[in-house]
C-alpha cells in the first residue's frame, strides 16, 4: 500500500499523522482493524521509525487508535469527535441514546425522502438486503453492523453533509449499545422490519418516513427488554 510522498522535516510528523487520519476516516482502516505493524508503516512511509512512532501515539491520543502491547494497535474510533462521543456517552442512558439516534434518523429519513437518487435506492435496498441476510444467520454481531451501516446508508442519502458527519461521529456510540443490548445471540422479538421505511422513502414520502424511522430505535430498546 502506497500512503504518498512526505515532504522534508520538520512538517514530516504531521504528515504522517494526516495519511495515518486519512487511512482511518477514508475507512481503508475500519473501525476495529488492526492497522500495520511500525516496521511496515516504516516502509510505505519512507520515514524514520520514530516518525511512525510519533504519529501513532498522537492518534492514540486523540482518541482513534489504541496501542495494546502485545497485540497491535487497533482503530476505536474514525474521527477526534467520534472519539470523544465515544468517551463522553460510555456511561450514558440506553433511552437517552435512543431519543438521539430517534432524533437524527428521522429527520434524515424525512429529506432522504425527498431528496434520494436514484443511486441511493440502490444502496438502500443492498443495504437492507444485507441486513435482512445477516439476521437470517443467526450472527449477532453481523446483524448489529449490518443494521448501523443500513442507517448510515439512509442518513447519506439526505445529501446533509453536516447531519452525516455527525451521525457518523455517533454510530460507534449507537453501535457499542446494540451490542451490549442484543448480547452474543439473537432474539427473535427484537427483529424490526424496516421494509416500510425503504417503500417510504421510495415513494418520496417525507412524513412517513420520518415517523417510520423514529419509532425504529424505541422499538429496538423495549423489545430488548420483554
Amino acid at each position: 500500500m502506497n500512503l504518498g510522498q512526505l515532504p522534508p522535516r520538520p512538517a514530516r510528523a504531521e504528515a504522517v499523522i494526516d495519511r495515518l487520519r486519512a487511512q482511518i476516516t477514508s475507512g481503508a482502516w475500519p473501525v476495529g482493524s488492526k492497522i500495520p505493524t511500525e516496521p511496515e508503516l516504516v516502509a510505505q512511509l519512507g520515514v524514520a521509525r520514530n516518525t511512525v512512532r510519533e504519529a501513532v501515539r498522537a492518534l492514540a491520543h486523540n482518541g482513534l487508535l489504541d496501542i495494546r502491547q502485545g497485540s497491535g494497535t487497533y482503530v476505536v474510533a474514525t474521527s477526534e469527535l467520534a472519539a470523544v462521543m465515544q468517551r463522553r456517552f460510555a456511561h450514558a442512558e440506553t433511552r437517552h441514546v435512543a431519543e438521539l439516534r430517534s432524533s437524527l434518523e428521522s429527520t434524515a429519513a424525512g429529506l432522504a425522502a425527498g431528496r434520494r437518487t436514484a443511486e441511493d435506492l440502490g444502496q438502500i435496498d443492498r443495504a437492507l438486503a444485507h441486513r435482512e441476510d445477516a439476521w437470517r444467520s443467526g450472527d449477532a454481531a453481523a446483524f448489529v453492523d449490518a443494521d448501523t451501516e443500513f442507517h448510515l446508508v439512509v442518513v447519506a442519502a439526505s445529501h446533509n453533509p453536516v447531519l452525516l458527519d455527525l451521525y457518523a461521529d455517533l454510530i460507534e456510540v449507537v453501535r457499542d449499545f446494540l451490542r451490549s443490548d442484543v448480547g452474543p445471540e439473537l432474539n427473535e422479538h427484537a427483529y424490526v422490519d424496516h421494509d416500510r421505511l425503504v417503500e417510504a422513502i421510495r415513494a418520496g414520502n417525507s412524513q412517513e418516513a420520518a415517523a417510520e424511522a423514529g419509532t425504529h430505535a424505541f422499538v429496538w430498546e423495549h423489545s430488548w427488554r420483554r
